[in-house]
């Protein structure tokens, strides 16, 4: 008893925590720090045209590529997908600096999501096999906080350099922090051959050389890229045009590749995608938690930004800063999060984190008008920002510990796809919501920033909703001990599916 009490409030800091934390607060900031210097990249090299694609084209690429790479990682080794991963997210950042137009920009920014992808998926897996029990629940929180307040922090970062420095230089940022990033990996990775070598994932060898063997599910991978992709498309165009013939056959065209997708992942031996996880009733909300906290975050943050810039006529410097007490509350009650998840049920912490993010936008939206005093939406912005670290934290934590140590790098990827996807697919519905008040003026800009947040509370709701219910009212083990535990054999092996 007396141990427990005594439990850590931080976890031991290693070299694989540094670069883990570092590394993702990179990618993590590229998916806001775009957003300040929207309007500059417009002005430059768009032609007047809304450069919204910048953001979602990074975002979707992400989220179309974690999960064949977080299943490859238990295949082939984090270490060398990590390395690959940092050098191609550095050299995009290259290109993307000296872009001549938005076609080149965009083209960019997707290379920049692949490589982000290789990032991204790798730290869950990287923290997983580095600690255990409660440090490494606190190692996810403070992963997870820091993430999430390095998304927040960029447009303050990225405010002050493209004032400074012209919309470039959020790129270029990249360049001496990615070296610097490659370096520190080549010191601090193990060069163990991954998951599929290693003692925590499944014992012995032997009893990895099934997976190891496994084909990569690469037609799952490019259906579920395809549906995506076309998705994410049809999203972006909605709003700006009347509904057509080519947005008919875009939205025929997502339905046909994600129902292939999921009829592939139910067929293949080793799934991009493994389905029979979202058996789990525990599983199975903390993923639609992760999808619904992007959506809140990423897309709700987008245009609180336009809001500050364009409502209240704040400087980008200005409206980054205004941003602050978002990431700070987010930070510290981050790790509240995670060390209540010791002591009670992950489910009741995740649902009160929600519930008060939901108070914070639901308090904004009937605050905002282009007349508000900045001081007046502070404390909701701390509501929003300690709401989502209480909660946050706990969502990763809890994925992890009714995970399989095989299945890692996959649940991994699986909670990258829906981190993107939900920040990608976030953006773009609701820029649609954003663009039903129309014109371009303060007052315009206020009412569909209001009704955004408004629209986010409502979803706040649905996330305390599905948290409670499927995560419950009860303790979620430690740590699942093995696959076969868990999920049932795939289909062929014994005659069915598992499914009950």
């Amino acid at each position: 008893m007396s141990t427990r009490r005594k439990s850590r409030r931080l976890p031991p800091l290693s070299g694989v925590l540094m670069l883990v934390m570092a590394s993702t607060g990179l990618v993590v900031i590229d998916l806001t720090i775009v957003a300040v210097g929207l309007p500059l990249i417009s002005a430059d090299i768009g032609d007047g045209a809304s450069a919204e694609s910048v953001v979602v084209t990074y975002m979707v690429a992400m989220g179309a590529l974690t999960q064949v790479v977080g299943s490859l990682s238990d295949r082939w080794g984090r270490r060398p997908l990590f390395l690959a991963g940092i050098a191609v997210f550095t050299l995009s950042s290259l290109a993307a600096t000296v872009a001549p137009d938005l076609l080149w920009l965009d083209a960019a920014r997707v290379v920049q999501g692949a490589g982000a992808a290789a990032i991204m998926v790798n730290g869950i897996p990287l923290l997983s096999d580095r600690y255990s029990g409660e440090e490494r629940d606190l190692a996810i929180g403070a992963w997870g906080s820091f993430a999430t307040a390095a998304g927040l922090l960029a447009p303050v970062f990225g405010g002050v350099l493209a004032e400074t420095f012209g919309w470039r230089a959020v790129f270029a940022v990249n360049l001496p922090l990615g070296v610097a990033a490659w370096v520190l990996a080549v010191r601090v990775l193990p060069r163990s051959p991954g998951a599929a070598g290693t003692t925590e994932a499944s014992g012995t060898p032997e009893a990895q050389a099934p997976r190891a063997a496994a084909r990569t599910d690469w037609l799952g991978s490019l259906l579920l890229m395809l549906g995506l992709g076309a998705a994410t498309l049809l999203m972006l165009g909605s709003g700006d045009t009347p509904w057509s013939g080519r947005d008919t056959a875009v939205l025929l065209t997502a339905c046909a590749a994600l129902t292939a997708f999921l009829a592939v992942q139910l067929k293949v031996s080793a799934p991009t995608l493994e389905l029979r996880m979202f058996g789990s009733p525990a599983f199975s909300g903390a993923m639609l938690a992760v999808l619904l906290s992007r959506v809140l975050t990423i897309g709700g943050s987008v245009y609180l930004v336009l809001y500050f810039s364009d409502g209240l006529g704040m400087s980008p410097t200005g409206a980054g800063l205004l941003m602050t007490p978002i990431f700070l509350a987010q930070i510290v009650m981050g790790m509240v999060g995670s060390k209540l998840i010791g002591d009670r049920p992950p489910g009741l912490v995740i649902g009160s984190g929600y519930a008060l993010k939901g108070v914070g936008l639901a308090a904004l939206a009937l605050l905002i008008t282009p007349d508000t005093p900045w001081w007046a939406l502070v404390v909701p912005l701390l509501a929003w920002g300690a709401g989502g670290g209480i909660a946050g934290a706990p969502v990763m934590a809890v994925a992890v510990r009714v995970t399989p140590p095989e299945r890692v790098g996959m649940v991994a990827g699986t909670v990258s796809t829906l981190a993107s996807l939900g920040a990608g697919v976030g953006t773009a519905a609701l820029g649609s919501v954003f663009a039903l008040s129309g014109g371009d003026g303060a007052e315009a800009v206020t009412d569909g920033a209001r009704t955004v947040l408004a629209v986010s509370a409502a979803l706040a709701v649905v996330a305390v909703i599905t948290t409670v219910t499927l995560v419950g009212p009860r303790r979620v083990p430690a740590r699942v001990p093995a696959q076969e535990d868990v999920i049932p054999p795939p289909p062929g092996s014994e005659g069915h599916c598992g499914a009950s």
